[in-house]
């Protein structure tokens, strides 16, 4: 009588299941890792360096940062704008939330109202730039005869002055980013759960009871992509001003990661050195305020388990 062993399953069969994940991942891992983590610590070393981009770097230890630390000024004006951008720009978050909150509407012309809407995120940020420059021109600005009417004068238009300059970006940049947010939020108004609704207004719930009590706990996933994507566009926010006012007026518009393009590469500098430790201040504090959101996170999933 014979008897027959069944064959032996290859190393990859017997594993097949948990293999065959990392084998989509890993391009994407490869290429996270090429143009995403390596530039990153390219950053840090050359940060630690005096070099212009084509020589010999020449190592100066901290002295970039003794300078951005010590006192320099166009460095500060940077810092405080970014700062105001932080500030200003959260706004888009609770501007997106009301008027996704307009669009869930079943209400005729609905679809027409959310393609207005939506169409500043379409639009390309230079474009957007370009539009707002035209729209704050002195004189024959569409903003400065809207305010002229009701007796307001605006001298030198809202880009030509350096304390509303600032302020003026801040706006252009706030259209497509609630409109950003409104997307988020239609997204997940979309998967709130009606039968949570439904007895919250059997228990009397309604009207801003029923928005933080019963919709907003469940849109937590859409904050939290706002917030994070927020930050991060305020962080930034490089092609409205080099669109708007390139800097100016006297530099009063710049942001850090302006001042590093100035520094880097543009006809003022070449140190790249320097610009990579502007670029380094500005890695940390994005990445402080994501781990704080996070974290948080993290600690309201631990607290509803």
């Amino acid at each position: 009588m014979t008897t027959t062993t069944a064959p032996t399953r290859s190393w990859y069969k017997r594993n097949e299941i948990a293999v065959t994940p990392w084998l989509f991942l890993i391009p994407g891992i490869i290429f996270f890792a090429l143009y995403v983590i390596f530039p990153i610590f390219q950053s840090f070393w050359i940060s630690f360096h005096e070099w212009d981009g084509l020589g010999e770097k020449t190592w100066v230890g901290t002295a970039n940062y003794e300078r951005l630390l010590g006192g320099d000024r166009k460095f500060g004006i940077s810092f405080w704008n970014n700062v105001r951008w932080l500030a200003l720009y959260l706004l888009a978050i609770p501007m997106g939330l009301f008027i996704s909150l307009f669009l869930n509407q079943k209400v005729f012309g609905i679809r027409l109202y959310k393609s207005l809407f939506f169409f500043p995120f379409v639009i390309s940020q230079v474009v957007v730039g370009l539009v707002f420059s035209w729209f704050y021109l002195p004189n024959d600005g569409l903003f400065d005869i809207i305010v002229g009417t009701v007796g307001i004068d605006v001298s030198g238009g809202i880009l030509g002055n350096p304390n509303t300059a600032t302020y003026g970006i801040i706006t252009a940049g706030l259209w497509p980013q609630t409109a950003y947010c409104m997307i988020l939020y239609l997204t997940g108004l979309n998967a709130v759960d009606p039968e949570q609704v439904e007895a919250a207004r059997l228990d009397g719930a309604k009207g801003a009871r029923m928005l933080w009590y019963v919709i907003l706990p469940q849109l937590k996933p859409a904050t939290f992509i706002a917030f994070v994507v927020t930050i991060i566009g305020a962080l930034r926010s490089f092609d409205f001003i080099a669109v708007m006012t390139n800097g100016g007026p006297f530099g009063s518009t710049r942001v850090l990661s302006f001042y590093m393009f100035e520094e880097s590469l543009s006809e003022f500098g070449f140190r790249m050195g320097y610009g990579a430790a502007i670029a380094v201040v500005l890695f940390f504090l994005m990445l402080i305020f994501i781990t704080y959101f996070l974290w948080s996170m993290y600690q309201d999933e631990k607290g509803a388990r």
